[in-house]
């Protein structure tokens, strides 16, 4: 054989080998690819003895996960979650379901510290922790490239021993929008105290009781380097970008103790039932009234506060700005999502899903919550009234104290099919609600 020959002869081998190998690997790319087609989603008998919609159905994804608080899908339907306090030394956990059954196979954990706050989109993971905001790279997968050298975006955040948690979204322009909780019930001189008065003006509003905004690509930002987006808000958990109006929606944890602290002007039974939990169209310079003011949802009026002279009945807050809805009280709205997905009937498409933690102080009363609420809207803004979508995670007819519930809705994500994930911070697991179209 020539060397020409001999040369054509390796050459044709080698491509052929190189054939071989592109097949081979197209049919296990097909044959994963049809294998999920063909996998039948795990619906819940009973749905986890949560009551939802007729349609709808509800998968476990997972259980055993400590306290998972805000959520995120990536585009190939792994969820990232939050965990409050870390388990062993990893405070994200990343869950893969890999035969497309709907529970999840696979766990992975990284970040050694606890927080709320989760964000995704195509190139970063977002995620914060009490005092800072971190970023992560994606590879085009959506999995993390290098979990251990996470940017540091926003550090040096107040982080009193309440409303601790900074929860936080991102808008289409690189901005990153911050809730700062404020360390106070009512910014008395002295905290939850017995006919202490409220702080003239409140001090505490220089660095909480706010939305700061931050860029999304800056390294080490603090206060002086953010802005004061919007203030009195005593610590919103829920908030989201509505991408029809462009604009910050937040849902807000109201004021507590109202007979405990003014015993002389509001009984039990009021107090359980006031002030209404809220939720705010933001704009650059908003001000929500907090702690000068409340929002009494049966008098839809904004009341002055008794720790700065009101009774019951006084409105205030001229200046202050309204909720575009309001809740029962107490109820702790730890999360919200503007649903885009295609999987749900069209009336919920643009609506707002709203995760409530479930209430604490409304003794002797029977507690409030523990459930996932929808709020249609249109144009904006919302078009009719909050309705329960999802409820029964508490296991109990009545709960008299939130540790007696079995779980607490406490973050939301659309999935890429566009079913809704819920994260339950009392039991440790994580929901998926889906709907059958047939």
């Amino acid at each position: 054989m020539s060397k020409t020959s001999h040369k054509l002869f390796e050459l044709r081998a080698e491509w052929l080998f190189l054939f071989i190998l592109i097949m081979a690997f197209t049919a296990c790319k097909n044959k994963k690819e049809n294998s999920v087609k063909e996998a039948v989603l795990i619906i819940s008998p009973d749905n986890e003895g949560i009551n939802v919609p007729n349609g709808f159905g509800v998968i476990k994804v997972a259980d055993s996960l400590g306290a998972p608080r805000h959520i995120a899908v990536n585009s190939n339907g792994g969820v990232y979650l939050k965990l409050r306090k870390p388990i062993d030394g990893e405070g994200i956990i990343y869950l893969e379901d890999e035969d497309g059954d709907g529970i999840a196979d696979s766990k992975k954990g990284f970040a050694d510290y606890g927080g709320t706050g989760m964000f995704l989109d195509e190139n970063y993971l977002y995620a914060s922790s009490d005092e800072e905001i971190f970023r992560y790279k994606l590879n085009s997968e959506g999995l993390v490239v290098d979990p251990g050298k996470p940017d540091t975006l926003v550090t040096k955040l107040v982080a009193g021993r309440t409303h601790a948690t900074k929860s936080f979204t991102l808008d289409t322009a690189g901005n990153i929008y911050v809730n700062i909780g404020a360390y106070s019930n009512a910014c008395q001189e002295k905290d939850r105290t017995l006919g202490s008065p409220g702080m003239m003006p409140c001090a505490i509003l220089d660095s909480a009781g706010g939305i700061w905004k931050f860029g999304a690509d800056k390294m080490k930002q603090s206060y002086s380097e953010g802005k004061r987006y919007a203030t009195g808000l005593r610590n919103v958990v829920g908030l989201d970008w509505n991408y029809n109006l462009n604009k910050l929606v937040v849902t807000q944890h109201g004021r507590d103790q109202l007979s405990t602290l003014y015993p002389d002007l509001y009984d039990s039974e009021t107090s359980a039932n006031l002030p209404a939990e809220t939720m705010y169209i933001i704009n650059e310079g908003d001000d929500a009234g907090w702690p000068y003011i409340y929002y009494n949802q049966f008098q839809n009026k904004k009341i002055l506060s008794p720790e700065y002279g009101g009774d019951g009945k006084k409105t205030a807050g001229e200046n202050a700005i309204d909720p575009i809805a309001t809740f029962p009280a107490h109820m702790a709205p730890n999360a919200l999502l503007f649903y885009t997905g295609d999987m749900f009937p069209e009336e919920y498409k643009n609506g707002a899903f709203i995760a409530f933690h479930g209430s604490w102080n409304r003794a002797p009363e029977k507690q409030n919550g523990f459930l996932v609420a929808f709020v249609p809207f249109k144009n904006g803004k919302p078009s009719g009234e909050w309705q329960v979508f999802a409820d029964g995670f508490a296991g109990l007819e009545e709960v008299y104290s939130p540790s007696e519930a079995e779980h607490r809705p406490t973050g939301l994500a659309q999935g890429p099919d566009g079913s809704l994930y819920v994260s339950d911070d009392s039991g440790g697991s994580l929901f998926r609600i889906v709907y059958n179209k047939n």
